[in-house]
């Protein structure tokens, strides 16, 4: 029998040895996070090609914008052969549209325009359609919730939506620059399960709160999906570190999608998405 000091010293070694590539293969088996991408970080807002080339550079899945410029009064997505070539294409290359976005609320804002109320229910009925679940309500520019009266008013208006996204099983995911706690706030008045945070890491960032503290206090049940970015950076070689952000996503149990919403050069938007894609994947695993 060896001494016990050289069993001491032998196992140190294999432990040092084998603990980094322990640590990433339980990181890499208890990973249940798909990786999609932003439509219009394709440069394809509102265009069913987005779906074969979010497939062709290796995406999970993508998410749908509904468009911004009218067509007959409608969303642009909002017409019955537009949802069946999204249907069509993420059939036959085998990709789910991960999720929509009512992107129609940068120009009308649901804080305060009546108007908002129209583009969610119909982004409601468009999800629905989509046989996808999640949808994004964005809050940014001069609809950024910045006052009490500002989350009243939205407050107002979720729960007035709300049982139209549980008819229609869709989730209304709310994405601003307000910390974690307001919004969970907003939440709990709301009262529905089918509202939640739609978590951006570099908005979040940019407003000056730590992503990872506020990912593992809201936890899975107030997260509906995740978007990771540090425009204009590449991931990885900007202000944010996206390993322990990635762990808290994995530690707080969430298995759902996380899009890339990065930013990509003039020319070079495939190998720009290729490679923050390729970085993700390789923390991951």
């Amino acid at each position: 029998m060896a001494p016990v000091s050289c069993l001491t010293r032998r196992c140190l070694l294999r432990s040092l040895a084998a603990g980094p590539f322990a640590g990433r293969a339980v990181f890499a088996a208890r990973s249940k996070l798909r990786i999609g991408v932003t439509d219009w970080n394709l440069r394809l807002g509102a265009d069913p090609q987005s779906v074969p080339l979010a497939k062709q550079l290796g995406f999970d899945g993508v998410q749908v914008s509904f468009g911004r410029k009218l067509v007959d009064g409608k969303l642009p997505v909002d017409n019955p052969e537009v949802i069946a070539h999204y249907l069509e294409l993420s059939k036959s290359y085998k990709i789910p549209i991960d999720g929509t976005c009512v992107d129609k609320l940068h120009d009308n804002g649901l804080k305060s325009d009546k108007l908002a109320l129209r583009w969610v229910r119909d982004s409601i009925r468009l999800t629905q359609a989509l046989h996808t679940k999640v949808l994004l309500l964005p809050f940014f520019g001069k609809w950024a919730l910045q006052t009490p009266a500002d989350i009243d008013h939205t407050v107002e208006a979720l729960r007035e939506l709300a049982p139209e996204a549980v008819k229609a099983n869709v989730i209304l995911g709310l994405e601003n620059t307000i910390s974690a706690e307001d919004n969970a706030r907003i939440l709990d008045r709301v009262a529905s399960k089918n509202v939640l945070v739609y978590y951006d890491v570099g908005n979040s960032t940019i407003a000056g709160f730590d992503p990872v503290k506020e990912i593992r206090w809201l936890g899975k049940k107030r997260i509906c999906q995740i978007h990771l970015k540090d425009n204009p950076y590449y991931l990885g070689e900007g202000k944010i570190q996206f390993e322990p952000i990635l762990h808290a996503i994995l530690d707080i149990g969430f298995s759902g999608y996380a899009n890339l919403e990065t930013d990509s050069h003039p020319g070079t938007l495939e190998a720009d998405m290729r490679r923050n894609l390729l970085y993700v994947r390789k923390l991951l695993a």
